[in-house]
């Protein structure tokens, strides 16, 4: 396929429309190490010639891939600043399509679920909403079946999701990821909400301003006081993903050299668990609970302790790609059992349609949780000749996922857990 020309409509005479590629297409290029700069310069080249709101969304997502993030939020924000509704997918089936109301926050690609990697190949029709300052007055749902609040959990995502609250109770549709719920998978909300269960494990979390975190560095005051556990601690600046910014510190003067290289103003810190198996490895997996069912989307396995994925680990030892393959294959009567408990309570508790968590085991044989959230990004863009055995997996989840929907669409009104109708927050 050439990406560059795939989006750009023959010329008619009339102004042209671009036809979106979308996210997961892009992601799809740059996971598989293709430059996007020449399509980034045609889109650059067609904006200026046309107001086309959908090429300029498009750029937006091809900038913040070549890590250009302050240039792809402001050309996000003149997108919609000309439009906040748009349609990213159209069904193939014409007769009575299901049709997908997404509510989006605007940012980077961790603002929202990424459920456009999981819908890549749905016949369904989906909408996307922005949903920014604007006084909702101004806001109209676009039609629809289900909605899916897509907005995840964050700091700048709090008055997003409290308008979001609002807008959706004038909808009667099902709502999927009631944004209430949402609020409850920030690091240290999800600690409060899972973090006493027999079943689970997991560190302390605590969020401390850096004024603070500077007194424990120099000594004056003990962070055990206020987290359950004493050195090593994990420290990281608080909105960070990925591992961006994500250390573990031995002790108050590694803390203090830690910060004399960021400027944050706010920090998450918690608890080193050694997760380490017996072979001196550590293995973490990425689930996710759909309708209160796990699936298992890839297990990286690591001399790190800080583990990626995918990651040339994983490509250069093909025992450890064999291991993923085989939990895979038994994740269901093995781990999905083993852990039958654990998985079941984070669907309660949660109360979440769509989450995703990574984890590991501890050696007592308990559920280790890292982080929860509803913007785990979940694909299927591995090398098929090095991870055949992903595909069939993903597609798993994805099926899941599109008749979780379907489902939805169906329910006649919005309707809350103990099955009344509901239409207020």
């Amino acid at each position: 396929m050439d990406i560059v020309q795939t989006g750009f409509a023959a010329d008619t005479g009339q102004p042209p429309k671009y036809e979106s590629l979308g996210l997961a297409t892009l992601l799809r290029e740059a996971t598989a190490g293709h430059d996007l700069t020449s399509l980034g310069e045609l889109l650059i080249e067609h904006t200026q010639r046309y107001d086309d709101p959908y090429a300029l969304l498009e750029l937006s997502v091809v900038l913040e891939l070549k890590y250009q993030r302050p240039a792809a939020l402001a050309v996000q924000a003149l997108a919609i600043q000309t439009c906040k509704h748009y349609r990213l997918k159209s069904a193939r089936s014409t007769r009575s399509p299901v049709k997908v109301l997404a509510l989006k926050a605007p940012g980077d690609l961790m603002a929202n679920t990424p459920f456009e990697c999981l819908l890549e190949n749905a016949d369904l029709q989906i909408e996307v909403l922005y949903v920014g300052r604007q006084p909702l007055q101004d806001v109209s749902l676009p039609e629809h079946d289900v909605i899916l609040v897509a907005a995840c959990a964050s700091d700048e995502n709090a008055e997003v999701l409290a308008r979001i609250a609002t807008l959706i109770s004038h909808s009667d549709r099902r709502v999927l990821n009631r944004p209430e719920r949402i609020a409850h998978t920030t690091r240290d909300a999800a600690f409060a909400l899972l973090g006493k269960v027999p079943s689970i494990r997991m560190a302390h979390t605590v969020r401390l301003p850096r004024e603070r975190v500077l007194e424990a560095a120099s000594g004056a005051f003990d962070l055990s006081d206020v987290v359950d556990g004493r050195y090593p601690f994990i420290v990281r600046p608080v909105g960070s993903h990925a591992g961006q910014g994500l250390v573990k510190v031995s002790d108050r003067h590694d803390l203090a050299h830690y910060l004399e290289g960021t400027d944050a103003q706010e920090y998450y810190l918690a608890p080193f668990f050694d997760y380490s198996d017996p072979d001196g490895l550590f293995r973490k997996y990425r689930i996710v609970m759909i309708e209160g069912t796990p699936f298992l989307c890839h297990m990286g396995i690591s001399s790190e302790w800080m583990v990626h994925y995918p990651y040339a680990e994983m490509v250069a030892h093909p025992e450890r790609r064999a291991e993923e393959a085989r939990l895979m294959a038994n994740f269901d009567s093995d781990f999905a059992v083993r852990h039958s408990n654990a998985l079941q309570t984070i669907a309660e508790l949660t109360g979440l349609d769509y989450v995703g968590f990574d984890c590991a085991e501890t050696s007592d044989g308990h559920l280790l949780i890292f982080e929860i959230a509803t913007a785990m990004v979940v694909h299927d863009m591995d090398d098929p000749n090095i991870f055949p055995y992903k595909l069939p997996q993903m597609r798993r989840v994805f099926d899941a996922f599109n008749d979780m929907l379907c489902r939805a669409s169906a329910a006649p009104v919005n309707a809350t857990d103990d099955g009344s109708t509901n239409h207020e927050i």
